[in-house]
């Protein structure tokens, strides 16, 4: 059974949702890890490098905290997949470049790009927000193995820039900076707690369960759930395209 929405807008998280958390996990990480060091000793004087130096010695509570210190921090928090700003940030950067250099092509589900293609020509906006950093996101999907897909997209959002994912106030904040009514915003996410801050702040919301994805077992709550992009029909009837 197809579900269906009127709305304006759909919002993509990623692992999970649009990619495997798998590839993330198995190549993305590990090319992160093996590059860190690397970066904070030779361009820590970057502005985002130092800022987000800045932020782990806040984070970890060690104002003096030299590059290994860091490194070892942040790998930590691989090792724990936490959603820590400043390990997306420079997380983002090394992938970035890994992707410009053709180091890495990103992954998508079958059956994600025709929709997406689908929902743009159709004349829906399409968004990001995932807890990679925006420069990761945008490096994602101008990498992806059917070309360059960011023309699809309208905006990026991160944990910086809107805030935590399961904090209704960060979906609040999204709407706000999109001009978009709540009712007419469609958030696709594989996480139960991302999809019930959406619907708290009056989203829609689909739970996308893939399987052999992390979060399949758990299930999506009481959301209405979809197996892939191609079971969800969105329209728009207040579209001009």
């Amino acid at each position: 059974m197809t579900l269906r929405y009127d709305v304006d807008a759909v919002v993509l998280d990623i692992e999970g949702t649009t990619s495997a958390t798998g590839f993330v996990v198995d190549v993305l990480y590990p090319y992160s890890r093996s590059r860190f060091a690397a970066l904070l000793t030779e361009r820590a004087d970057d502005p985002a490098v130092s800022r987000a130096i800045a932020q782990v010695r806040e984070l970890t509570d060690t104002p003096d905290a030299d590059a290994v210190q860091i490194e070892k921090s942040l790998n930590a928090w691989l090792d724990e997949d936490r959603k820590a700003t400043p390990l997306k940030t420079l997380q983002g950067i090394i992938w970035s470049e890994g992707f410009a250099r053709g180091d890495l092509v990103s992954h998508f589900y079958d059956d994600v790009v025709p929709a997406l293609r689908a929902w743009h020509t159709a004349g829906l906006r399409l968004y990001v927000y995932s807890s990679g950093s925006v420069a990761a996101q945008r490096a994602w999907f101008t990498s992806s193995p059917e070309g360059d897909l960011l023309p699809l997209v309208s905006g990026l959002y991160d944990t910086e820039n809107a805030g935590p994912k399961q904090e209704p106030e960060s979906y609040r904040r999204i709407a706000a900076a999109t001009g978009t009514e709540p009712s007419r915003l469609l958030f696709l996410s594989d996480r139960p707690g991302e999809l019930d801050a959406a619907v708290a702040a009056g989203w829609h919301a689909v739970g996308v369960r893939r399987p052999g994805e992390p979060y399949f077992e758990q299930g999506v709550g009481d959301h209405a759930q979809a197996g892939a992009f191609d079971e969800i029909g969105i329209t728009s009837s207040r579209s001009t395209t």
